[in-house]
Formats: C-alpha cells, structure tokens, sequence
C-alpha cells in the first residue's frame, strides 16, 4: 500500500535543525499518525511522503517556504505591559493567545521592559530548515468518520 489522499499513515521521525540539534522526536512516543491528504502535518514533509510505503525510510529537508514559513517583522510588536493579568509574572518564553483580524494566534514573550512587553507571532520554527528522518511504520485506508473530520481517531474513537 502506498501513501495518498485520506490514508492514515503513521510514522517514527527525528526533527533537527541544520546544526543537527534534535528538535522534536517521536522516539520513547511512539509513532505519529495523521491523515494524509487533509493538512495535517507541514506541506514539504507530505509532499515527501506521497507515494512511499510501509518500511520506507527517508531523510527530507523542509525548506521554510514549505514549513513553517519565513520570519515576519510584523509579527512582532512591543504592547503595553498593563495589557497582561499579573504583568509582574510574565517571562521571556512565555506563550498566550490572542485574537486577531484573522483568528486567535499564539504570541510568544521575547522582551519586556518596565512599559512594554514584545511579542512574537511567528511559529518559532518560522524561517528554519526543517530536517527529518522518517520512517513509514502504517499505512491504511481512513474511515469514513476520519475523512469527514479531517484527522484520524484512536482506537477507542474520538474526544470531540
């Protein structure tokens, strides 16, 4: 069986950046099952797995055009620090969400000052290459009730 349109595929990956630092890992998790086809895990690494079958394995570098993106200036801004509940306890790295002309979107603390915390919009992948190491564990046909809602449910079903 090969990788296409509304199969649920599961794969065992290791994610590094171009320093070979590890990134994220499906190691000591087991695999990762998403439903191809439906935008489920980023476009470059999709593209990759189209066509490849259980057992295959390949490395693929995700440029950011296909990843997360380029970085954005404009997605980050400096706002007053008396927009934050308990401003007194806000941390570089901290996350919040917040709505926009376009939808909630994740900011991430990078600066703060006595008036203002900076914040970053940008995936903080945005702009990175992206280097996987995947190895295809599943393949099989999505049901019916996956292609419907776009993902694929565990065994017992699904929690929404």
């Amino acid at each position: 069986m090969q990788i296409s349109a509304n199969m649920v595929v599961s794969i065992d990956y290791t994610l590094t950046d171009d320093q070979g630092t590890v990134i994220d890992s499906s190691e000591g998790r087991g695999p990762l099952a998403y439903l191809h086809g439906c935008n489920n895990i980023i476009p470059g690494l999709e593209n990759a797995l189209e066509g490849k079958s259980t057992g295959d394995s390949l490395q693929v570098k995700v440029l950011p055009a296909e990843g997360y993106g380029e970085r954005s200036d404009d997605l980050t801004q400096a706002v007053p620090k008396e927009m934050f509940e308990e401003s007194d306890s806000i941390q570089v790295g901290m996350q919040f969400q917040t709505m926009t002309d376009s939808g909630p979107q994740v900011v991430t603390v990078i600066a703060i000052d006595d008036e203002h915390v900076t914040v970053d919009g940008n995936h903080p992948l945005a702009g990175e290459n992206l280097n996987f190491d995947v190895t295809i564990v599943e393949i099989r046909q999505a049901s019916a009730e996956e292609i419907e809602h776009g993902h694929v449910h565990g065994p017992d079903g699904h929690d929404h």
